[in-house]
């Protein structure tokens, strides 16, 4: 027997219900304890308004819901589940020859949707705000910004120097271990943060240990005669790890914008692992929401005919937690080029794909 329209929107209606509400709960918990550690971090910064806190914590939230989708769709289908054998319906169901698969695939589809939804519309929202919070983060606590920026025109960098800070743009930067040469430079030269007062365009720099190695250079100082330098030294507190390290952060980049941003990294000369894994994660989120479902179904299915609903929740708690910590485990073996990005990404999804189909082969007989 075929599963009919009308069921399977019923189905995937209370899915959807139950997926909202608790993802709402939670964001709710986790809006209340981010305020919280704000107000702590903040106690001794009198030009900090609760204004501006709770300003950050809902700039932290759509990033902070992202993150969630996985297990609210984990704990939304097995409270589905569990309202629907609980009330006999999937005794119903199945007493007029409706299999399990039959009757999950409203619920599984719904997961599929609300994946893709996550990936294409709510990550590009969460990169948004979530770069919005780092920013003013950064304003309100007196932090550090990302000292590097790359683009079709070139790469940007900004350094600290003694008379005060220095911009460097250079039309390509070429990497080879752990050496880092400039070609095509213009440094602008600034006392304390904004007054101008020197120029340098040349040829080439090459990154030594605490120095700018810069040959063929003309120096150009306002109301004076530009200066042709063979070879120069600039001061610079730079080295290849601050600099790999200071590109946007994945989390702050769209899943639209990611694609070309590796490959501008790769040209560059940088790794793009990192950005690569979280790209392909995001890729994976459809597959991920499916698992959660059918992992979902192998807890309430069962059980919650048998009232066992102290299993069920802890069942479901030991699983996120477990699938968690299996993530992280992964995407730290991705990152350091243990294993490759793309099986990193892929592999927590994967896995909880196969659990969940294998044990609801095991415990369901059509």
């Amino acid at each position: 027997m075929h599963l009919s329209s009308t069921l399977s929107v019923y189905i995937g209606r209370q899915f959807l219900w139950n997926f909202l509400g608790l993802l709402g709960i939670i964001l709710l918990i986790v809006l209340l304890f981010d305020s919280i550690e704000l107000l702590r971090r903040t106690h001794s910064r009198p030009n900090v308004s609760l204004q501006d806190i709770m300003q950050l914590a809902l700039l932290k939230l759509p990033y902070m819901g992202h993150k969630i989708f996985p297990f609210a769709a984990l704990f939304g289908g097995m409270l589905t589940f569990w309202r629907l054998a609980r009330h006999q319906e999937l005794v119903v169901t199945r007493a007029a020859g409706i299999s399990a698969w039959q009757f999950l695939l409203p619920v599984i589809t719904a997961g599929f949707l609300l994946g893709v939804f996550q990936t294409v519309a709510l990550n590009p929202l969460a990169s948004t705000t979530l770069s919005q919070y780092e920013h003013t983060e950064a304003m309100l606590f007196k932090r550090g910004r990302n000292l590097l920026e790359i683009g079709k025109s070139g790469v940007w960098l900004r350094q600290s120097n003694p008379q005060g800070q220095a911009v460097i743009s250079a039309s390509r930067i070429i990497t080879k271990g752990q050496s880092v040469s400039l070609t095509g430079i213009t440094v602008f030269m600034f006392k304390g943060v904004d007054q101008f007062y020197q120029r340098f365009d040349a040829d080439s720099a090459v990154l030594e240990d605490g120095f700018w190695h810069i040959k063929n250079a003309w120096v150009q100082t306002p109301e004076e005669t530009p200066v042709f330098e063979k070879t120069m030294w600039m001061e610079t507190d730079l080295t290849f790890n601050s600099i790999q390290d200071s590109f946007a952060a994945p989390e702050t980049m769209s899943f639209w914008s990611l694609p070309g941003f590796v490959a501008q990294l790769e040209e560059a000369g940088f790794s793009a692992v990192r950005h690569r894994l979280y790209l392909h994660s995001l890729l994976s989120a459809p597959l991920l929401m499916c698992a959660m479902v059918l992992i979902a179904a192998t807890f309430t299915l069962r059980h919650g005919r048998r009232g066992s609903t102290v299993f069920i929740i802890s069942g479901g708690v030991m699983t996120g937690f477990v699938l968690y910590f299996f993530s992280d485990i992964v995407f730290a073996l991705g990152q350091s080029d243990t294993i490759p990005a793309v099986l990193a990404a892929w592999t927590p999804s994967g896995v909880a794909t196969l659990l969940g189909l294998t044990t609801l082969l095991h415990l369901e007989d059509g």
